[in-house]
């Protein structure tokens, strides 16, 4: 999987327009929260953030951070939206966590060669396990939960693929 494959597959999680006041992230556009936004450079309205300046968001902040193109093909996407919902470190210790090493949040060539040697799918899978165990966690899981949880299923079943 690419950046655009994946970025095209993670707007399907995000959708368009938000503004919840129960959401910690406040206004988003296709996920991306007005705070990442503004710290990028962007200067218009929410509403009207295009979707390019998400995807060269999403790239940036995201999918580069967790080194996603050096991550076996099954771990792609589940680092990359895992860092999208959970911020970059907690997503990279989940990783670590699948792989054996120490977890610092920092992915490293030691995390990078210990993810190489993984079962892709069943490390993706356990991958996701540990995601979702965290999530419940939260106390935020009342509200959000529910998508959340449907969101990581979404990813356990397209491992099938």
């Amino acid at each position: 999987m690419n950046f655009d494959e994946a970025f095209d597959r993670l707007i399907g999680h995000e959708g368009g327009y938000s503004f919840s006041p129960s959401d910690p992230g406040g206004e988003t556009m296709w996920g991306v929260t007005a705070k990442v936004a503004y710290a990028n450079g962007y200067t218009g309205r929410m509403k009207d953030l295009p979707r390019d300046t998400a995807k060269a968001i999403y790239r940036k902040q995201y999918w580069d951070a967790v080194k996603a193109e050096q991550l076996p093909l099954a771990l792609r996407f589940e680092v990359f939206d895992a860092a999208v919902n959970s911020g970059v470190s907690q997503a990279v210790k989940w990783l670590q966590r699948v792989a054996g090493v120490g977890e610092d949040g920092i992915i490293g060539p030691m995390t990078l060669g210990a993810a190489a040697k993984l079962d892709g799918k069943s490390a993706a899978a356990a991958y996701n396990g540990i995601r979702l165990d965290f999530m419940t966690s939260l106390p935020t899981w009342a509200m959000f939960g529910k998508g959340w949880a449907r969101r990581i299923a979404s990813n356990l079943q397209a491992l099938k693929a």
